[in-house]
């Protein structure tokens, strides 16, 4: 997967499109910040999700952080094997690391999220 064609919420998820629907996970640079990752709570298919509201949670060994929802849908797919498999996040983020697949309600939202340029600036000015 190209990161430089995926779109980025500003809370550290990732969103690439395939037509009507998004895949979403979260950034390496949010792994790399919480690490030691222990636990992950994801919603079950058919649940609805809303921009910029959680959707699960994930652990590790330092802190419990909330995920939030980069757009509005409904989820039709949950990695089941992630949770079993949490290295993924670290090894492969953009790839097995993925975590829901979400029918996307308004393509407006896309427009809300950062494109690669503008979300390395973030991450960059985050890290000072």
């Amino acid at each position: 997967m190209d990161k430089q064609t995926l779109r980025y919420a500003k809370t550290h998820e990732w969103v690439h499109v395939e037509g009507e629907t998004a895949v979403i996970g979260i950034t390496d640079f949010a792994v790399n910040l919480l690490s030691d990752l222990v636990f992950v709570e994801l919603p079950g298919v058919g649940s609805s999700i809303t921009q910029g509201e959680t959707f699960g949670e994930i652990e590790s060994v330092k802190a419990v952080s909330d995920l939030y929802a980069p757009l509005s849908g409904e989820v039709v797919e949950v990695n089941t094997e992630l949770p079993n498999h949490l290295d993924w996040l670290n090894s492969a983020p953009f790839e097995q690391g993925w975590m829901l697949k979400v029918k996307f309600s308004d393509a407006t939202q896309l427009e809300e999220l950062l494109d690669a340029q503008a979300y390395a600036v973030h991450c960059a000015n985050e890290s000072h």
